[in-house]
């Protein structure tokens, strides 16, 4: 799944979380990442299989955004990627990271760099 920028549209204030180090932030791992393939995750309404090139690697990733985007507009969109997650399995399926994106009522949207970039680049 895909975590979410969310922000209070209604008002002015954002939510609060709690304040971090920048030390803690080095530690992820953020990278762009190519999707090369994508498929809808049989018995799931919002599931996406992603296979997604970040690099040096193909990974795997699952994303809940298949009521947003269907598998062939995804194919070769540059994404934020979280590389350095532990693995989980979402319906029996292993993501291997995860891929950010905003959220706008309740709808994901996907994040893009405005240039092209080469897959792996870091994020900083």
């Amino acid at each position: 799944m895909a975590p979410v920028l969310s922000d209070d549209i209604q008002g002015d204030k954002m939510e609060s979380h709690e304040i971090i180090e920048i030390s803690e932030f080095a530690k992820l791992d953020l990278r762009i990442g190519r999707i090369v393939n994508a498929e809808r995750i049989e018995g799931s309404k919002k599931l996406i299989t992603l296979n997604v090139d970040v690099g040096n690697e193909m990974r795997q990733l699952v994303a809940g955004i298949a009521e947003e985007y269907t598998p062939e507009k995804l194919i070769g969109k540059l994404v934020p990627v979280l590389v350095n997650l532990k693995p989980a399995k979402l319906m029996g399926v292993e993501s291997r990271g995860m891929i950010l994106a905003g959220e706008v009522n309740g709808k994901p949207i996907l994040l893009h760099p405005d240039k092209e970039v080469p897959a792996g680049s870091r994020i900083h």
